[in-house]
């Protein structure tokens, strides 16, 4: 019984050898070479290569030049805006605006007295202004009308400021040939970068001179003359009529209807002022100072608007609250300047 029991067993193995060495034997007889390994490989391409390139040839067409996404973002204007340094020159006036006639400046300022002295200041020029009250203003204008050889910007505006108005006028090429000027009182070096980062091309510091503005004008105009006129002057205590003139052009009259104004609409800026700070409305409070920091400086109001800008400059520090302080100073200054403001204007203008 043990020995079938073997037999069955040296049996068994010798079959599972036998079925090794058949296998061994058929994989053995398949080649198996490089070259047909190669040869099914290139045959596989060629039938991509020859159905891709019957698709490739018939949607192929031209393919237009394609600018660097670089230099689209970084798109210049100076090819379009030529600028030229003015030359010596003597006392700017109105008068030496009149070579400018003819040209066309879109004016973006919030402020009615910084735009009555502005048109003033080029009334009987022949410069062709057009004013705007805020960012989105001078965009609905430029929508319509992109004749403008420069915008003067006013940076701090109600509903859209100039800041947003000028990334918006630099992002359309239509308005590429136009130059846009700042506007601001805000001469501190972050705000002129942030004034360049948002693509004005120049500043203005508010008051506006009469020199500056004519200097810049005459730098982004093609004119070429310039006249030498002179100023009629007046000194009084609280008032440097002698600078207000000159931003007047040496007009006595416009000069006399800005204080006017000016009488009308901040004699009374001691009492907003005291109400805004006692409700610690310092947003507020920071815009009517700087207005009034520029208009001051327009008449030529210096110790008043010195004043303002302690004022302005004391209200970032909201702890020891020392605007309290200062403002008391502004009611006198404030108070000095109403009483020879209204002297100026009751005397005759002959008698000058």
């Amino acid at each position: 019984m043990f020995n079938e029991f073997q037999q069955e067993i040296i049996a068994t193995v010798a079959i599972v050898l036998i079925l090794v060495l058949y296998f061994l034997l058929k994989r053995s007889s398949i080649p198996q070479t490089p070259s047909n390994v190669v040869e099914k490989k290139d045959t596989a391409q060629a039938v991509v290569q020859e159905t891709t390139g019957k698709k490739v040839a018939e949607s192929l067409t031209p393919i237009p030049e394609v600018r660097p996404i670089d230099t689209i973002s970084r798109r210049k204007t100076d090819h379009t805006i030529q600028k030229r340094s003015a030359p010596e020159h003597g006392t700017i006036t109105k008068e030496s605006f009149c070579e400018f006639a003819g040209e066309r400046i879109l004016v973006a300022e919030d402020n009615h007295i910084n735009q009555k002295v502005i048109l003033g200041l080029l009334a009987g020029s022949g410069i062709e202004l057009v004013m705007a009250n805020d960012g989105q203003e001078a965009l609905d204008i430029l929508l319509n009308d992109t004749n403008f050889v420069m915008i003067l910007m006013d940076a701090n505006m109600p509903r859209m400021d100039g800041f947003e108005a000028t990334r918006m006028i630099r992002e359309n090429p239509r308005y590429d040939h136009i130059v846009v000027v700042a506007l601001s009182g805000d001469t501190a070096t972050d705000d002129i970068q942030r004034m360049k980062n948002a693509g004005m091309s120049e500043q203005l510091a508010k008051p506006l001179r009469m020199d500056s503005l004519y200097k810049m004008i005459y730098a982004y105009t093609g004119k070429k003359t310039h006249k030498n006129e002179s100023v009629k002057t007046v000194i009084t205590n609280n008032l440097d009529t002698k600078k207000g003139l000159n931003m007047c052009g040496g007009d006595d009259a416009f000069y006399r209807e800005i204080l006017a104004e000016f009488m009308r609409d901040y004699s009374n800026s001691s009492d907003r002022l005291g109400e805004l700070l006692r409700s610690n409305n310092i947003q507020a409070a920071d815009v009517l100072l700087l207005d009034i920091i520029g208009v001051g400086e327009n008449i030529g109001a210096h110790p008043l608007a010195k004043s303002a800008s302690n004022m302005k400059l004391a209200l970032r520090d909201t702890q020891e609250q020392s605007y309290f302080s200062l403002f008391d100073q502004y009611k006198v200054h404030l108070e000095g300047l109403m009483h020879d403001v209204k002297a100026y204007l009751s005397t005759s203008v002959n008698s000058k």
